[in-house]
């Protein structure tokens, strides 16, 4: 199954009171591995976003003047998540905003209908019974870095929940082996390869070996236990 790792930005904390998505960021991951698919999109509102929720994310009226509205973009959105389990943090927060857009435009879509959604909240709750929870939190506790996050932002969060969630779920943490490092991990194992087959095999002499037994000689008559090695030969 598609897993999509989906934050949103709001004009403000309440879909139910009139409040409108404003930006958002979805990233793709198939086999625990992102795919590059992301989506991300900011939306024209309609309406004022409330001054606490831009100290949050930093979106302004005036940058989303000229941005698509929902009904220009539903369809694709649709789309998108269609099939996919979608990851997110605190899932019914943006789950609650993404059902009453749809609403204002199709009627009878919810997110539920047409996806699976796995909170990541509630699965962290679980696992940390009595701890902080937030994305800040779970980064910290599993080193995740977000040092980058002064802000919040759609897409920004979604991968780095997308990290955190693999690190939760205890599966594969590199998001992504870059080129170098590919080829770099390549050359190493070739290179391994190549040792281990073609190591040279160097014999003792005859010069050596004589010396080799005066020097047994020498030690068996400096102990009462004698030689060891050669009274494990002939045993």
């Amino acid at each position: 199954m598609r897993q999509i790792v989906l934050d949103t930005e709001t004009t403000g904390l309440d879909a139910q009171s009139g409040h409108r998505i404003i930006e958002i960021g979805c990233v793709e991951m198939s086999e625990r591995r992102l795919t590059g698919n992301n989506l991300h999109i900011y939306l024209q509102p309609d309406r004022q976003i409330d001054h606490g929720a831009m100290e949050v994310h930093g979106i302004s009226n005036e940058f989303l003047a000229d941005k698509p509205r929902f009904e220009d973009v539903a369809q694709e959105v649709h789309d998108y998540l269609k099939g996919a389990e979608l990851i997110i943090h605190n899932a019914d927060f943006d789950v609650g905003f993404l059902d009453a857009e749809f609403a204002r435009v199709a009627g009878n879509i919810t997110i539920n209908s047409i996806c699976r959604v796995t909170d990541t909240l509630a699965l962290a709750r679980k696992l940390y019974p009595g701890q902080r929870n937030s994305l800040d939190a779970l980064c910290k506790r599993m080193d995740v870095n977000n040092a980058h996050r002064t802000l919040h932002g759609a897409l920004l969060d979604s991968e780095i929940l997308a990290d955190v969630y693999l690190r939760m779920t205890g599966g594969q943490t590199a998001l992504l082996l870059d080129e170098d490092n590919a080829a770099n991990a390549a050359i190493s194992a070739d290179n391994t390869d190549k040792k281990t087959h073609h190591l040279k095999l160097v014999q003792a002499d005859e010069v050596e070996m004589r010396a080799h037994d005066l020097w047994l000689d020498r030690l068996a008559k400096s102990s009462d236990a004698g030689c060891v090695w050669r009274n494990l030969d002939q045993g």
